[in-house]
């Protein structure tokens, strides 16, 4: 595709990607900028001297090499900005037409998959096998345990990096240890599917039917059962289900958790990997259409999968707050009044009060950027009838960047 690499003198150079985080880092006493693309097209780990700022800040969509030029010293020729815009469209920084067939390549071929390759192994957790067996035993020799049932309906857990949220995630796995449940419902955040401008309109529900390649095994999906939903609700659009799982790409919010599946059942099961999408318009809008897609589709997980053999894992963590997520006050400043709107959201939850959930994170329009209420919600509204047990409340606290992350579980019976 190196042919539609930007390449004139007179037409104007592609914008920089409005979707890509330019971040200011410092490396051996020099200064960078820190390209972070969350959907994962660019060049991994990029970055260019902050002397560079001048030129890019031109490069806004409406100059051309000709017109740049006139800004530039005269040691700089047009050749060689021609040649750095090339070079930023190679590596997936421009809104250009290269980069338009490069990220749908990337996506295409991901839909054509059959597997859902890892995307966090070797950075959350090791890639080794070996490795992440003993990572994963020392956490739950050294983490308290709580008490393991034989019988439950749900688990709501954490999605949060196992290097900050295990004593979590070993207070809620271990409590489920002596289930075997064949099939597994996972209901999980859904991080970037707001991302995918036109994709999922009115797609609240984004269904994946591959099966789950971790270090710690293969995890098939139920393509029986994720047959059924989708003969059942495609054709009708009060459901809000997709079944085109561009979203599942980098998502790490079914993975992780199932991580932890993997490593406490050896017996065979199932799953059907399910992203939640943006609730938002329900702080606005309780009876608008997005409440009835909530309806149609939690009614049908009851009526269909509401047996023995079923399970469901809701994965979500709590706040997200201080100045990293926009926040004007440090985390820290905040911790009394989250810790307070968490306990409040756990004990609703616990108590299956859906209603007052909503309540609760209308009230102010989800102050604290609760991840974990649309995949929560969902359930609620499909199982009314369950009562739950909190099991854990935890916070990372990322000083250095004045932010945090609060987490927690609850186990459904």
């Amino acid at each position: 595709m190196s042919e539609k690499l930007f390449d004139s003198y007179s037409d104007p150079i592609p914008s920089l990607r409005y979707d890509i985080q330019r971040i200011p880092i410092q490396d051996n006493g020099r200064s960078f900028i820190y390209f972070y693309d969350q959907l994962g097209y660019s060049t991994p780990d990029f970055a260019l001297p902050t002397d560079a700022e001048p030129i890019l800040s031109l490069m806004d969509g409406t100059r051309s090499v000709n017109d740049i030029i006139k800004f530039s010293s005269d040691e700089v020729t047009k050749e060689q900005i021609l040649g750095y815009a090339r070079f930023l469209d190679e590596n997936g920084l421009l809104d250009s037409e290269y980069f338009t067939e490069h990220a749908e390549l990337i996506e295409s071929e991901y839909e054509r998959a059959e597997v859902h390759r890892s995307v966090t192994a070797g950075t959350s957790y090791p890639a080794d096998p070996e490795e992440l067996t003993e990572f994963l035993n020392e956490a739950f020799e050294n983490y308290d345990h709580s008490d393991s049932v034989n019988t439950a309906k749900a688990l709501y857990a954490p999605h949060i990096d196992p290097r900050f949220g295990m004593a979590s995630y070993v207070k809620a796995f271990s409590a489920i240890r002596n289930l075997k449940p064949k099939r597994i419902f996972i209901l999980a955040t859904s991080h970037y599917s707001g991302l995918y401008n036109n994709e999922y309109p009115n797609k609240p529900f984004i269904i994946s039917n591959k099966d789950f390649d971790l270090p710690n095994g293969l995890v098939k999906a139920d393509k029986k059962a994720i047959s059924l939903i989708k003969e059942q609700t495609s054709h009708d659009e009060i459901f809000g289900t997709s079944f085109s799982d561009r979203a599942h790409r980098i998502e790490h919010s079914i993975e992780l958790p199932l991580l932890f599946l993997n490593h406490i059942w050896q017996h065979d099961f199932e799953i059907v990997p399910i992203l939640v999408g943006n609730f938002d318009q329900l702080y606005y809008a309780k009876d608008g259409f997005l409440a009835h897609q909530i309806e149609a589709f939690t009614y049908l997980l009851n009526q269909q999968f509401n047996d023995q053999d079923t399970f469901f894992l809701i994965s979500g963590d709590l706040a997200h707050f201080g100045k990293k997520f926009g926040d004007q006050e440090p985390a820290s400043e905040l911790f009394d009044k989250v810790k307070a709107f968490d306990e409040a959201f756990l004990e609703v939850s616990a108590n299956n009060g859906s209603k007052t959930m909503l309540e609760i994170m209308s009230s102010d329009y989800d102050p604290y950027r609760i991840c974990g209420f649309p995949p929560l919600y969902a359930f609620l509204n499909a199982f009314p009838e369950l009562d739950g047990k909190i099991l854990s409340r935890e916070l990372w606290d990322e000083t250095e960047r004045e932010s945090a992350v609060s987490f927690g579980s609850i186990l459904f019976d």
